[in-house]
């Protein structure tokens, strides 16, 4: 039954939640004075009523922090922005200068807007189902039965079961049962600690062995997971890939830029040369327009959130978005044998005697023994959980005592009235006995087998080091299926020029086997990790070796720390508790869903089916992704350049910026808007050379000159042969127009029939504006005069980014080697 106790201080006071602004519209319950506890039994534990009252006093284990945007957060994040206030400000000069065709780009921008809030909510709504599918659950005692409910739902005082995998979701206290737990996340070490009746549990480690009844005592706002995790998103939030760094710097670049030079334009125009106020307006409006890079911020979030809704489709969760960006560009995987290159179950293949049972007739049956060492364990490994469906006649001896599976220590016991015995690595078993059997052991392991030793331990063992000595009854040799398709998927990077890293806890020789088994590349080149004693060995071993047996949880993260410290983009998957701290700390992370809770939320994607078969398909889309926005990114930058270097010499040379706003929005409509998102829909798995900065502003930079030296030229000559600026105007956004088709058709190269179709609805769509609507955009009739230069200058414009491109290229080269033979100067 369940008692009541005096609440501490903190509970008697009831004490009101405040939120901040990033969680409203969450729907928390605000927390209030709670009259008395309940101390349930671990048979019992709370009853509805009891669970109920905690709940509407608002104490229970919902995060402090929506687990996405609410749809209030995603309209407000796509419409509050600094671009949309300029773009306000504007309108109303506009307004206010009577000028209102001119406010063209108005339609745009507000569907460029809600394009983003159609997407993101749409995103949201797939990724919010499959969260739930996907969201951590705990084992609960209510009302005398055992309930799996999602870990938010849990209460103050509930009685939580806990078993090996699973985080643990509030500060609890073990009432019943011992269980070992990894802290990493809390110490950053990677010890295991024995917890017993009376131990705290702390949010945010994680159960390696054993189970255990627990009552929880902080819940919600008060566990440390909270704490963690709200830490844990800040910093994921902060991590930014490259091509987001990229495209925030040209932002900002943008955003600081704009509001001197328009400033500037509108005091040369109007107090300066004395134009109306009507034509400062629209002059300095069409300027800053065109250096604004709204599309192309727009266009990355949107093009990252269609993809993470195709991923979801292929049963992949994406925790952050960015990730698919950073997996596209990994040229080194690291991967775990179980679960990852074998399915994520074992089977006995093999029980072989050795002669200290063979000699011994006192001993009861080698079947007899597994059954019972079997029976007294909990399955809580694959392992265990093979030995417990294989050896099933037990003889009905008692345990005396029991200790699970240490990764620390690679082996579990079981103490009988008869004796203590030991199963597990038999490196670490037999210690110096190991050279007896060794020849057999490493038969086994070459056929691609794991084999444990099983033996009778001399004293008690107690979960740390074996110091006694062990005779060795049998090996059991167990063995795990290759995952269907591993060999295409293995042979795809080795196809793509990404190297493969097998990280096991096992035997070497096993994983080597298994590895080539898989079909990965160079998989005889294996070393048992115990040997490499310092971060040197470890530093150098990764650039040798591809197969690591025998590696420790924190080997592991020390090698995606070396292999980064080589400059490789890392990817590591993982799906147990032993492999968080590597997955928190490598460049990409992924983890299977049938793994533990610990992995799957501090990994950026989820394999909901764990099927690992799905990974080249989610590098080819982040590589869909890159490619795609490099092209159209540099679109975008064309018209960005542009504007600014014109705008500049409009300030400088004393003229009229040429360009009307109503132009710029037919232009970038044309030229960049539409083939740009139609363009980054297009498949494209090409290997992603360079950074993403630097390919964008190659492809830009000699048709933004381009686009400056006709268009400048142009201006320049009109008011030489006294051409009216209402003509120089319309040529201008022709020319324009011109070298945006002939850019858009360098850019997508090679051509094929769906590029063909872009490009040739973008040139009839142009055209066809041109003809129906050529006086709402300020396309006029031009002089005699206006015509003869916009003919010379449109026939210029073909050798001018002829040439402009092979300089630039050979401008690239050359810094190129310049940087390359500094750095091997200095290296």
């Amino acid at each position: 039954m369940a008692d009541t106790k005096k609440l501490p201080s903190s509970l008697q006071r009831g004490r009101k939640k405040v939120r901040s602004t990033a969680n409203i519209g969450f729907d928390q319950p605000v927390r209030t004075k709670l009259k008395h506890r309940y101390m349930a039994d671990i048979q019992t534990g709370l009853t509805k009523e009891q669970v109920d009252e905690y709940t509407r006093h608002g104490w229970d284990n919902r995060s402090v922090a929506p687990p996405s945007k609410t749809v209030g957060q995603i309209i407000k994040g796509n419409t509050l922005t600094y671009f949309n206030g300029i773009f306000l400000l504007l309108s109303v000069l506009l307004i206010i200068a009577g000028s209102y065709r001119d406010l063209s780009f108005l339609p745009i921008i507000i569907a460029n807007a809600m394009i983003g809030i159609v997407q993101e909510i749409a995103a949201k709504n797939t990724l919010d189902k499959l969260n739930v599918l996907n969201a951590p659950k705990a084992k609960v005692v209510r009302s005398g039965k055992i309930r799996t409910i999602p870990a938010e739902k849990l209460v103050l005082d509930d009685i939580v079961i806990f078993s090996a995998g699973n985080q643990i979701p509030a500060d609890a206290v073990v009432v019943d049962g011992q269980v070992k737990v990894n802290e990493s996340l809390l110490t950053g070490e990677s010890d295991e600690i024995s917890k017993k009746p009376g131990d705290k549990l702390m949010s945010g480690s994680f159960i390696v062995s054993g189970s255990c009844y627990a009552r929880l005592e902080k819940i919600g706002e008060d566990s440390y997971i909270n704490k963690l995790t709200t830490q844990a998103k800040a910093a994921r939030e902060g991590e930014q890939s490259e091509m987001i760094r990229s495209l925030n710097r040209i932002v900002m670049i943008a955003g600081i830029s704009i509001v001197p030079i328009g400033i500037l334009l509108f005091y040369q125009s109007y107090w300066q040369q004395g134009l109306e106020l009507q034509e400062s307006i629209t002059s300095m409006v069409a300027a800053v327009i065109g250096m604004i890079p709204e599309g192309l911020y727009l266009l990355s979030s949107v093009t990252l959130a269609v993809s993470t809704g195709r991923l979801a489709l292929k049963k992949v969760l994406v925790h952050d978005m960015k990730c698919i960006e950073t997996l596209a560009r990994v040229d080194v995987l690291c991967v775990d044998k179980t679960g990852t290159i074998t399915e994520n179950k074992m089977l006995i293949n093999d029980v072989i005697t050795l002669p200290p049972y063979e000699e011994d007739a006192t001993i009861p049956a080698i079947e007899e023994l597994l059954s019972d060492f079997s029976a007294a364990q909990k399955a809580d490994n694959i392992t265990m959980q093979a030995m417990k469906d294989h050896f099933t006649s037990t003889s009905g001896a008692r345990p005396i005592a029991v200790t699970g599976f240490s990764s620390a220590w690679k082996y579990s016991s079981v103490t009988f009235q008869s004796g203590a015995y030991v199963l597990g690595a038999p490196e670490f078993v037999l210690k110096e006995d190991y050279h007896l059997y060794q020849d057999t052991i490493e038969e086994q392991s070459r056929k691609g087998y794991r084999v444990l030793v099983f033996g009778k331990y001399q004293g008690t063992p107690d979960g740390n080091e074996l110091t006694g000595q062990v005779t060795a009854l049998c090996l059991v040799v167990v063995k795990n299926k290759i995952r269907k398709d591993a060999d295409k998927t293995f042979q795809f990077f080795h196809r793509q020029n990404v190297e493969v890293k097998v990280i096991s806890g096992d035997n070497p020789v096993t994983v080597s086997e298994v590895a080539k088994q898989a079909g990965i590349a160079n998989s005889d080149l294996y070393i048992d990790a115990t040997t490499l004693k310092t971060k040197e060995d470890i530093y150098d071993a990764v650039t040798r070796y591809t197969v690591f047996g025998r590696v420790t949880p924190n080997q592991k993260r020390e090698f995606v720390h070396a292999l980064k410290a080589h400059g490789r983009t890392v990817a590591m998957t993982g799906d147990g508790v032993n492999d968080v701290l590597a997955l928190k700390d490598a460049d990409c992370s992924v983890a299977m869903a049938a793994g533990s809770d610990a992995a799957a939320q501090a990994s950026q994607l989820v394999l909901l089916d764990n099927d690992f078969a799905h990974m080249p398909e989610i590098v080819m889309e982040g590589r869909q992704v890159v490619n795609n926005m490099e092209r159209s990114g540099s679109l975008f930058l064309v018209k960005n350049i542009f504007s600014l270097l014109l705008a500049v010499f409009s300030i400088i040379a004393g003229f009229t910026y040429p360009l009307r706003p109503s132009q710029i929005s037919l232009i970038s409509m044309f030229t960049i808007g539409l083939p740009g998102f139609l363009m980054s829909q297009i498949p494209d798995h090409t290997l992603i050379h360079g950074r993403y900065m630097s390919n964008v502003l190659l492809k830009a930079m000699p048709a933004a000159l381009t686009d400056f030296i006709v268009v400048a030229s142009l201006v320049v000559f009109g008011e030489v042969f006294d051409v009216s600026s209402v003509d120089i105007s319309t040529a201008c956004a022709i020319l324009m127009a011109i070298v945006g088709f002939m850019i858009l058709f360098h850019i997508i190269k090679p051509m094929d029939r769906y590029k063909t179709a872009i490009w040739l609805v973008c040139v009839a769509g142009m055209t066809l504006f041109l003809l129906l609507f050529h006086s709402f955009f300020g396309i006029t009739g031009m002089s005699m005069r206006c015509i003869m230069l916009f003919v010379v200058f449109s026939i210029t414009t073909e050798p001018i980014l002829r040439y402009l491109i092979r300089l630039i290229r050979l401008v690239n080269i050359g810094y190129n080697r310049l940087r390359d033979r500094f750095s091997e100067r200095f290296s």
